[in-house]
């Protein structure tokens, strides 16, 4: 066991670049000899949810399983406000409800197991899922997983913010984000051999292997090392519910941020259309599922940098670009269809737009993410952000299911342009905003 705890302690200094395992800022001296072995569960753990998270992706593997079983196209449309709503409307009332629990690592293991059972469901309806009954399955299925998904998000930082130190846990999650990209990579190149191979098992198969990743990450949540912490303290979440719309009233500029933000969200909502186009226009073949999933990963690892120190300077004009992106990429997306040529058949051109609006999309986050926190003070920013979060939940929630509605009736392209619209409005609110840098 000795030998053990300094393979560990090795370990993590290697991975850290410390000279000194027991540097511990900002957690409890009681954790500091627990960090090194800690920070290789959360690392495992991140790694199993960063892979599971990629594999049952609503915007890209779920509206090609959609697309399989034959569901309609109203349902495709809900994927996405139901994958984002699930984990941001209860955020409120789950932080109440975690900071009851001295150790909050077993609220994280039941999000985990919930999850893994959920992708397994997903799994078996692959195989066996069919048209109206089978995508209704599919919805409900994604919706206990994204409440799931939010139960273990708060329990994860909690864990984290009481186990790892404050400048450590940067590298953690860069740590995993990269073996998780490239895990991802090599599992969309694997799909791309599958070729004209039947689809509905290898589908499966990659939701079985998403299970996996979060049984993985419930098992390594059960081995971290938490002492026991406070109780008490903060508001309920009435309380910070109703301090927050008084808030919304009185702060115009938070009003008129959640209005950008609102119309913003058309880049997360094409994304799936633009998947299903591909899979409609190309065939059902996984290596057409493949080649998208190599270029989404490709364009989430390059997204960053694009967009980062931009954002820097002014995250208002990072949402104005990316809403002028979000605009192109819709066009595209949506004259694809509409031009003549066999190489419009092919998936290629639609995993190209596709990786674009990635790209776009993390703009799009990392633009209203920089600028909420920008313009909140210290004071009011947690509750800022987490007002925000529900009321994009609310609006994500209530506008997928119109615009799932109309897609039905407008087909999958029309809704592009409908998106593109949007866009429009998001870049001429977004960019009479105040610069808050």
């Amino acid at each position: 066991m000795a030998d053990q705890d300094i393979s560990q302690s090795r370990l993590y200094e290697w991975l850290t670049g410390d000279e000194d395992s027991r540097m511990c800022d900002d957690i409890p001296e009681a954790a500091c000899d627990d960090q090194p072995a800690n920070f290789g569960r959360h690392l495992w753990a991140a790694l199993g949810n960063k892979l599971a998270d990629e594999l049952s992706s609503a915007r890209l593997v779920l509206p090609w399983l959609m697309g399989l079983i034959g569901a309609p196209v109203w349902m495709v449309g809900l994927l996405v406000p139901i994958r984002e709503s699930g984990a941001l409307l209860p955020q409120l009332f789950v932080a109440g409800f975690i900071r009851l629990k001295p150790r909050r690592k077993w609220v994280w293991v039941a999000g985990g197991a919930l999850q893994a059972a959920a992708a397994l469901a997903l799994a078996l309806l692959a195989l066996w899922g069919r048209g109206g009954p089978g995508g209704a399955l599919v919805l409900a299925v994604l919706a206990a997983l994204s409440l799931a998904r939010g139960l273990s998000s708060i329990a994860t930082k909690d864990v984290m913010g009481k186990t790892i130190a404050k400048k450590r846990r940067g590298t953690l999650m860069g740590y995993s984000g990269s073996v998780a990209g490239g895990v991802t990579l090599l599992a969309g190149g694997v799909l791309m051999l599958f070729d004209e191979r039947p689809g509905k098992l290898a589908l499966a198969v990659l939701l079985g292997v998403a299970a996996l990743g979060w049984a993985l990450n419930a098992l390594c949540a059960a081995r971290i090392t938490e002492q026991p912490g406070a109780v008490e303290g903060g508001e309920n979440a009435w309380d910070s519910l109703k301090l927050g719309l008084s808030l919304l009233r009185d702060d115009r500029a938070f009003l008129h941020f959640n209005l950008s933000r609102t119309l913003l969200l058309s880049s997360a909502l094409a994304l799936p259309y633009i998947a299903l186009l591909g899979q409609r226009q190309s065939g059902a073949e996984l290596g057409g599922l493949g080649l998208l999933v190599v270029i989404s990963g490709v364009a989430a690892m390059v997204a960053s940098p694009v967009w980062g120190k931009r954002a820097d300077v002014s995250s208002r004009r990072v949402m104005c670009n990316a809403a002028l992106g979000t605009v192109a990429c819709c066009l595209m997306g949506a004259g694809l269809v509409w031009l003549p040529g066999e190489w419009t058949h092919q998936v290629l051109p639609y995993a190209v737009v596709y990786g674009l609006l990635v790209v776009v999309h993390h703009g799009v986050r990392l633009g209203r993410k920089t600028y909420v926190v920008d313009m909140a003070s210290q004071e009011n920013r947690a509750l800022y952000v987490a007002l925000s979060n529900t009321l994009t939940g609310i609006l994500m929630l209530l506008f997928g299911s119109m615009l799932g509605a109309l897609g039905q009736w407008l087909g999958s392209a029309a809704l592009l342009a409908v998106f593109a619209a949007a866009a429009l409005g998001a870049f001429f609110s977004a960019r009479t905003l105040p610069e808050v840098e």
